[in-house]
């Protein structure tokens, strides 16, 4: 008997006496959109999401593909979160302090200001169960979450005139999302909420007197330099700012074990990269602006006490009235009590020795 031959007949009884052969795995293929709030103009802040994509396609052989698209082209910029939770898309890139007006506590994931910068954010979510409160939030919304990236801490934005005091704040029209919309408000101001591809003709039209954005380099894209000459630091009212990348559950529960591994991977790398690049851009960025007309200013300290004061009391309120945000706040407050005194004995001890030195050089 030739071997095919016998090879067939095996197979057949086994077949026939119930036996199991072999089976051939089976690829599984998923593609996914994913929803920007984000203009694919800023590269470091909309190319986390390309990250993702590009890491989950190389980690799974390209069977889970994920489309990515930039704010407005499949939802508005700041629908992502509920295009996410209906499942309109199956997930998203986004900032959680868009939302600020559905629930408070959904800020906290982004920052908060006078809040714990991006290296203690970072070591509340993954060492300090920062995650799983997270997470218990966000389930609300029939979403899945994961960090996706850092701009660090952020400039205090753009002004076209000077603010030598809280006097200069009387009906200032500035765009800033969040609580500092809720405490520039407070102070005398009129927030506006604006798109990142909104605020340059805002601006240059005076629709707008003041805008807030990011940091150097994002800043230095957009163009704002051109449009407002005052520069101002720091921004108090993001210390820290997280993105975050939104995926529905129910698609999320769909997912292969070894997929659901490959995002989540992918999303760290994300997240790490980002900020990475940020520290990288910023500095050359910020000298180039400087050199080119930009005038960088410190906010006076009335206007940052009477922000902190005003942080303080809004925290307590919000407290008293939503219990996830006490949740979430209480956990974050003492991490970040435990985290300052550490930065004290050490991180900026160094960092304020380094500084000196560069200044006398």
């Amino acid at each position: 008997m030739q071997r095919r031959d016998f090879l067939k007949s095996a197979g057949i009884g086994a077949l026939a006496a119930g036996v199991a052969l072999p089976a051939q795995a089976e690829t599984t293929t998923v593609k996914w959109r994913l929803a920007s709030s984000f203009p694919k103009s800023l590269d470091t802040i909309y190319g986390g999401a390309e990250m993702l994509a590009k890491r989950v396609a190389e980690l799974t052989d390209g069977q889970f593909e994920i489309r990515v698209f930039a704010g407005g082209e499949l939802v508005p910029a700041f629908g992502v979160l509920d295009a996410v939770q209906q499942n309109t898309v199956e997930c998203g890139h986004t900032a959680s302090y868009y939302y600020y007006g559905k629930n408070k506590a959904l800020a906290l994931e982004s920052t908060w200001p006078f809040g714990l910068n991006t290296r203690q954010m970072t070591g509340w979510v993954y060492g300090a169960g920062g995650m799983e409160l997270l997470r218990e939030m966000f389930a609300a919304y029939n979403i899945m979450h994961f960090p996706g990236g850092s701009t660090g801490a952020q400039m205090g934005g753009w002004f076209r005139k000077e603010i030598k005091s809280l006097a200069d704040l009387e009906g200032l029209k500035i765009r800033i999302p969040g609580f500092g919309a809720e405490i520039f408000s407070q102070m005398g101001a009129v927030p506006q909420s604006l798109p990142g591809g909104e605020i340059y003709p805002a601006l240059e039209r005076g629709a707008i007197d003041a805008a807030e954005w990011t940091v150097p380099y994002d800043d230095e894209k957009l163009g704002f330099q051109k449009v407002a000459k005052y520069y101002y630091a720091p921004g108090w009212w993001e210390p820290g700012t997280h993105l975050v990348f939104y995926v529905n559950q129910t698609q999320w529960a769909a997912l292969p074990s070894a997929y659901q591994a490959a995002f989540t991977v992918a999303a760290q790398e994300a997240h790490l990269q980002m900020l990475a690049a940020y520290d990288a851009k910023n500095p050359p960025a910020l000298q180039r602006l400087l050199q080119n007309g930009a005038e960088l200013r410190r906010f006076p300290d009335d206007v940052l006490l009477k922000a902190y004061a005003i942080a303080q009391q809004i925290y307590a309120e919000e407290s008293a009235q939503n219990p996830t945000f006490k949740t979430l706040y209480d956990s974050m407050r003492e991490f970040q009590k435990r985290s300052d005194a550490w930065w004290t004995v050490a991180e900026s001890s160094m960092a304020n020795f380094m500084q000196a030195v560069q200044r006398h050089k």
